[in-house]
């Protein structure tokens, strides 16, 4: 597979352990959990589309070979002349690319190319008609380099022959903003027709209509914006199209009407009959309420994730892509994190913008009574995104979290491969990689935990909910802990979070909740909730050590995710975790230091012990702090004047990243299990290999 700078890229697969917890479920447990995941996986064919226009074509030219050679993939070279070779390297392109369901890697967004010639290619292809047919309306894009990243002119999130710019994205931004449709569950196409300028809001919907929108008929668009000129202003016209993604939609719908049949309380109905009306319709009032209902399904044995959940491919930041989670709760697990979700008041005290005496020591820029969430440990049954995240911490509405509450839920089957003894790690100096290696899964999953319930569960956003209502005390505004001075700013009646910072919005929220897991991470009385002190044979201060080389080896890694040419991020996390290492490099008086070598091509991140406790927690309170407040008081400007400076890649930085991209991480395979509603009314479950074989055998099985 062809990457940015490197010819080729070394992967490993996994399986997402899931059978014996999977047959531990009663009879009705089971078939719920099967519907939903039909549900889930149906919505696959919209991570497809919604990523690139050749997507869905890959994607049904392997499940061709595969079906024409009946899964016997040595025919290829029997038959057809490929090399053994040849068919290794499109079996690695093929099992990345539905692992990761585009051919763009989840984290980062770089292009997957196979390593493999058009004209092996077409040697495969002559296996069926079919094949054939559907090979040449995708090879071109399918071998080719560029783009190498996504970017706004590629994003298939703005479909359509005419170019859209980022001004006129958020000219219609505003028209939507001030009708109340929500961007989440939309595309955005521009048509030119002559004079006339036309800019239709794609929805997903099972239903469709195209027809015009009464309220978006003439609307005020800023003309001068998206034309240039007044002089146009009646040739700009903005539609609502209903049932973008149509076809996959009316599918979710069908499975999950199943579903509801096998639903464990009404709350789960309930949140399931929300999902249909939207999914349905496109309604985000609908899915909205099913948000507020499905957080209050505390602790199901079988949790369910569906919808447009995060905007973090979009390249102005507000649009989502599908998601659907399915997975199987381990009561055993959970109990054992139930401390940190009782303390978790006590810690918000010590985060720094706590004070003393004020909403019970939490401070003003925070709920008034934190809801300890529903934190489950699970086992991912099926997950349809294109990255298999370790933990989600959702619904993503700031209302909803601050009012009806939210979940934190760690995917344990998928936390186990960070355990992988065999993987590299390059920025480590040898001297102590075998050390941090051991530690390593230890390490990542107390920041994870930390990071989803403390880090994305604080924070209370000011607020001027509707004209004249504040979710503050207006004639006694907050004081600013930064200036000492009472607020000058918060988000005005219809903005949101990701609305008023846009694509900053969810790199800077990852970095916060960064922060807040390192901030927390370093507290022994913190690391005791996991059962580490003085006297554990892993202490304390031995966690304390690797979590700061952690977060050095996390920064320097991130920048294979760094598009030099766009000068632009292809993941918000690495984004986050590049800033917040040169945040400390610059302001940690001499607590990392980098050592790199060009000529030898090495790289080390290197961490001073003795200046942790006098630098370390300061230096990441002081960037945690400011980010914070200006999160809390709509404070964009602010933000992006510190962000965007740590956010840059110049001088020495640039030799670091060329090294880092020589060495690319192995990208991560998960081959994942199917369910089957058999004749006599049971569900079983297969299990696949851990290949490429047995992870394009599990789609063919999906029948998608």
């Amino acid at each position: 597979m062809g990457f940015t700078e490197s010819s080729h890229r070394s992967s490993a697969t996994y399986q997402l352990s899931i059978q014996d917890v999977f047959n531990g479920l009663s009879q009705q447990e089971k078939l719920y959990a099967h519907h939903l995941s039909q549900a889930a996986w149906n919505g696959a064919r919209i991570i497809l589309r919604q990523t690139s226009p050749e997507g869905n074509g890959i994607f049904d030219f392997i499940l061709e070979l595969h079906k024409a050679c009946e899964g016997q993939w040595n025919q290829f070279i029997e038959r057809f002349g490929l090399s053994a070779e040849e068919l290794n390297y499109f079996l690695d392109y093929a099992g990345m690319f539905l692992s990761k369901m585009n051919n763009f890697c989840g984290e980062g967004d770089q292009k997957i190319v196979p390593n493999i010639s058009a004209n092996a290619l077409r040697k495969m292809a002559s296996i069926s008609e079919a094949a054939v047919a559907t090979l040449e309306e995708v090879i071109e894009p399918m071998l080719s380099i560029s783009p190498t990243t996504l970017a706004l002119t590629d994003s298939t999130y703005y479909p359509g022959d005419a170019k859209i710019t980022l001004e006129e994205i958020a000219a219609v931004a505003r028209v939507m903003e001030d009708t109340g449709l929500e961007p989440e569950n939309t595309r955005l196409r521009k048509s030119v027709h002559g004079s006339r300028t036309v800019y239709d809001i794609l929805q997903a919907s099972a239903q469709t209509n195209s027809e015009l929108n009464e309220h978006l008929k003439g609307s005020a668009v800023p003309i001068d914006v998206l034309h240039g000129s007044a002089d146009h202003a009646s040739n700009a016209t903005i539609r609502l199209v209903r049932g973008d993604h149509s076809a996959e939609m009316t599918k979710v719908c069908e499975h999950l009407l199943k579903a509801i049949r096998f639903s464990a309380n009404e709350t789960q109905a309930r949140f399931i009959m929300e999902y249909l009306e939207s999914f349905t319709t496109g309604s985000l009032a609908a899915y909205r309420r099913s948000m507020k209902s499905w957080v209050q399904d505390y602790y199901p044995r079988v949790e369910s994730i569906l919808g447009f959940i995060e905007p973090y491919r979009d390249p102005y930041g507000v649009r989502c892509e599908w998601r659907g989670v399915i997975s199987i709760a381990d009561p055993q697990e959970t109990a054992k994190l139930a401390t940190l979700v009782d303390d978790s008041t006590t810690f918000i005290r010590t985060l720094p913008w706590a004070v003393a005496g004020v909403n019970d020591g939490k401070g003003p820029f925070e709920k008034i009574e934190f809801k300890a969430p529903d934190f489950t440990i699970v086992h991912a049954l099926a997950f349809v995104c294109s990255n298999v995240w370790e933990a989600s911490n959702v619904p993503n509405y700031n209302d909803i979290r601050e009012t009806f509450g939210f979940k934190n839920i760690v995917y344990i089957n998928r936390m186990s491969a960070n355990a992988d003894p065999s993987r590299p790690f390059h920025w480590v100096h040898p001297s102590e990689a075998q050390r941090f290696r051991e530690l390593y899964h230890i390490t990542r999953f107390i920041v994870t935990s930390i990071h989803e319930l403390l880090g994305h569960g604080t924070g209370k956003l000011l607020a001027e909910t509707s004209p004249g209502v504040f979710n503050f005390d207006s004639k006694d505004v907050p004081i600013n802990s930064l200036t000492g001075k009472p607020v000058q700013s918060w988000y005005k009646p219809g903005q949101t979070w990701t609305s008023v910072f846009q694509k900053l919005a969810g790199t800077v929220e990852e970095c916060r909740a960064m922060l807040i897991s390192y901030y927390l991470g370093e507290a022994k009385d913190m690391l005791f909730t996991y059962g580490y002190d003085d006297n554990t044979s892993i202490t304390a201060d031995d966690l304390i050590y690797n979590m700061y080389l952690y977060i050095g080896v996390g920064g320097l890694r991130a920048l294979q995710a760094f598009n030099v040419k766009e000068q632009t991020w292809g993941s918000p996390h690495a984004n986050a975790d590049y800033a917040i290492l040169k945040h400390l490099l610059r302001d940690a008086a001499g607590l990392f230091s980098i050592e790199c070598d060009p000529h030898a091509g090495t790289l080390y991140v290197r961490v001073d012990r003795s200046k942790i406790a006098s630098q370390g927690k300061a230096s990441i309170g002081r960037m945690l702090h400011q980010i914070h407040i200006w999160r809390c008081t709509a404070d964009v400007t602010a933000c992006k004047a510190l962000y965007e400076p740590l956010s840059t890649v110049q001088g020495e930085e640039e030799s670091w990243r060329q090294i880092v991209s020589s060495k690319p991480d192995p990208a991560w395979k998960f081959v994942q299990a199917n369910t089957f509603l058999k004749d006599n009314g049971q569900v079983e479950i297969k299990v696949y290999e851990e290949s490429d074989i047995g992870i394009i055998q599990s789609f063919a099985d999906r029948g998608l």
